[in-house]
């Protein structure tokens, strides 16, 4: 399924939402095509040149995959697991889990393995309760890098909005559990999330970095740093990944005494501080009654596709 998307696979992609949001419907082959207004034969020949298994047996491999994960995620009895995968028997289960795993339930249990079966179409249970298709595309170790960059940018610019929402003496509220010695508040933190790429980029560009700005900074002023400082500084992240000088050193001569660097020192430096800080912002906005953006988690954003 690399590549371009055809028309089957579009099809087929549909099925595949269908079977997730009604896993434990008992629906046959008949009913998952009216839900696609196909025939029944069209989708048995559709999922079967994709996936290379149709419908029913696609189903009952992917109900078995989230029975093993079952087994070793919770507390639930054998008969238990059996009947939500969709077995009327322990015989039953235990017969099918064994052809499938090697091993029966309960030894299986004490013993467990990769809960995946192997499919030729490469579909599988993804716990706690999705599906995932074989992905279409492959993402190097510098595509993630590049990915968790971007999301910092990002989630600063998010934090900096939903920030502007609040009043001045929540802005300044001081945050008990701080990364530096200095007191800690949302406008200090974001002041210095920005800050941190901009300390960067002057140090790449051999210039100075007036620390002054970040001294009660404004949320107007935060917004025009960040829309200068996060491209640039992410510009800097993907030339260095793209010709592959994560290794290559720069001398930061406005230092005292001067102090060498890698470009991969600099990201790694620059992600370590910021995923605390911005934790911290994430917590305080939450206090202020701004919850939108959780705890700020990466997980989503890097598996997504960039647009």
């Amino acid at each position: 399924m690399l590549g371009r998307m055809t028309h089957h696979e579009d099809t087929f992609g549909a099925f595949v939402e269908v079977l997730a949001d009604g896993l434990d419907r008992d629906w046959d082959g008949g009913e998952f095509a009216h839900r696609l207004h196909l025939s029944r034969y069209h989708l048995d020949r559709i999922v079967s040149s994709v996936a290379g298994e149709p419908p029913q047996t696609l189903r009952r491999r992917i109900l078995l995959e989230r029975a093993a994960y079952r087994l070793i995620s919770t507390d639930r009895s054998i008969l238990d697991v059996a009947t939500e995968a969709g077995y009327g028997s322990h015989e039953a289960f235990t017969r099918a889990f064994r052809r499938a795993f090697g091993d029966p339930p309960a030894r299986w249990r004490r013993h467990p393995d990769s809960i995946r079966i192997a499919a030729p179409g490469d579909v599988h249970f993804h716990p706690p309760g999705g599906l995932r298709l074989p992905t279409t595309r492959k993402v190097t170790a510098m595509d993630l890098l590049t990915r968790m960059v971007e999301h910092h940018i990002w989630l600063v610019s998010e934090m900096i909005e939903v920030a502007a929402r609040l009043e001045d003496s929540a802005l300044d509220l001081q945050i008990e559990l701080s990364v530096d010695d200095d007191e800690q508040t949302i406008r200090s933190l974001l002041s210095r999330l920005v800050g941190q790429m901009g300390m960067w980029n002057a140090a790449l560009a051999n210039r100075e970095y007036d620390w002054s700005v970040e001294e009660h900074e404004s949320v107007t002023s935060l917004r025009r740093r960040l829309a200068e400082e996060g491209p640039a500084f992410l510009t800097a992240v993907r030339a260095a990944i793209d010709d592959q000088r994560l290794d290559d050193t720069f001398v930061d001569a406005l230092c005292e005494p001067a102090e060498v660097f890698t470009y991969g020192g600099m990201i790694a430096h620059v992600l370590t501080f910021a995923a605390h800080r911005r934790t911290l912002v994430a917590l305080a906005l939450k206090s202020a009654g701004e919850g939108d953006l959780g705890w700020g988690d990466p997980m989503r954003w890097v598996a997504e596709a960039p647009a």
